[in-house]
């Protein structure tokens, strides 16, 4: 299958880069203060939403903005130490190939997070649409159709490049082409156009009307 498009809205967390040593590593010390446990984490989805509506949903509403500020401080500090971020295979080919306004980067993340680690990397992202940005998180297609927009692209000539289902819901609502990315959940668990196992698993060509995308042979 080929998939043709002229804006790519890539996620990041998991899709351009891992973090999950960092993640897992944050979010237990974070539950351990907070009294947090296996359980209440199970009952909430996590991947791929905005910290903000992971807290939200875990604790009263008067603990939220301590709880909040003290994760996002973990997170940064970590990232600040090295800890566990690095650049997933086939990242650097792809977006080195492409033209510097054909992509953007659409996270859940903060603005300050999701640019920490993105610097870690190497990768300076022409557009970011962060948690800072939006009112509804991932799965609702607001984080994407806004990336579309600030790409001044029509959300139909979109392609969205997901780990999570949350996100991969995201991009169909939007109403555009998803490539659905198994470094996080199982190839079985993704709902897309295209299911690989990392961007190195793709072909992407830039032609005269946008980029033509599929399975590397």
């Amino acid at each position: 299958m080929k998939i043709h498009g002229t804006g790519l809205l890539f996620d990041n967390d998991g899709t351009l880069v891992s973090s999950l040593d960092s993640v897992v590593r944050c979010w237990t010390r974070w539950a351990e203060e907070y009294g947090v446990t296996a359980e209440d984490y199970a009952r909430v989805g996590l991947h791929g939403r905005p910290a903000a509506e992971i807290v939200a949903d875990l604790l009263p509403p008067e603990q939220v903005p301590e709880a909040l500020a003290r994760i996002a401080a973990l997170e940064l500090e970590d990232v600040a130490r090295g800890g566990g971020v690095e650049s997933l295979p086939g990242t650097a080919r792809v977006l080195r190939g492409l033209p510097r306004d054909a992509w953007a980067v659409v996270t859940s993340a903060t603005r300050e997070l999701a640019s920490a680690r993105l610097h870690r990397v190497g990768i300076e992202a022409p557009v970011l649409v962060a948690a800072d940005d939006i009112t509804r998180g991932k799965p609702d297609p607001e984080p994407y159709l806004l990336g579309a927009e600030r790409l001044g692209r029509e959300p139909s000539e979109c392609v969205v490049f997901e780990d999570a289902p949350a996100g991969l819901e995201a991009g169909r609502a939007a109403g555009m082409w998803t490539v659905g990315l198994a470094t996080t959940h199982g190839a079985d668990e993704l709902k897309a156009d295209l299911v690989v196992s990392d961007l190195s698993g793709l072909s992407v060509q830039v032609t005269n009307v946008g980029v033509e995308i599929s399975a590397a042979a």
